[in-house]
């Protein structure tokens, strides 16, 4: 039976976050940030492929708050859209960071791993896909 995925993504100027469904689309987990940089596409597309990604939800900011960053993730939709022929659905992710925040402070006890600024977006990655799971 293949393992068909859900990825999500925490899309930020210099890193991004993913988090990744458990096969049955019910539990989404911070999987791995990734660095904004030339090898960005590379490394997306092998874990769209190892993993059987299906569908990518992606967070979108209120466009009224931060403009430029939506006019930047509604084009990078559409490129992940071109390379990759997978259906990407956009989220509100207003308050994510901070609910990740919250869930780190209460699960890693060392603050300086809390500071881990890939942690977090990581992690509001997961809060966006298991919000988009739990609406379904």
């Amino acid at each position: 039976m293949d393992e068909q995925r859900l990825l999500s993504i925490d899309y930020g100027m210099k890193r991004i976050g993913i988090a990744l469904s458990d096969p049955l689309f019910t539990f989404a987990y911070s999987f791995k940030t990734l660095i904004n940089d030339k090898k960005f596409w590379k490394n997306i597309a092998e874990i769209i492929n190892e993993k059987k990604v299906v569908k990518v939800i992606l967070g979108m900011p209120n466009e009224e708050k931060n403009k430029s960053l939506a006019t930047k993730i509604s084009n990078f939709k559409k490129e992940i859209e071109r390379r990759f022929k997978l259906e990407v659905i956009t989220w509100d992710e207003e308050y994510t960071s901070a609910i990740a925040q919250e869930r780190i402070i209460e699960s890693v006890t060392k603050k300086k791993k809390r500071r881990d600024k890939g942690l977090i977006d990581r992690n509001s990655a997961a809060v966006i896909l298991q919000e988009y799971l739990d609406s379904l």
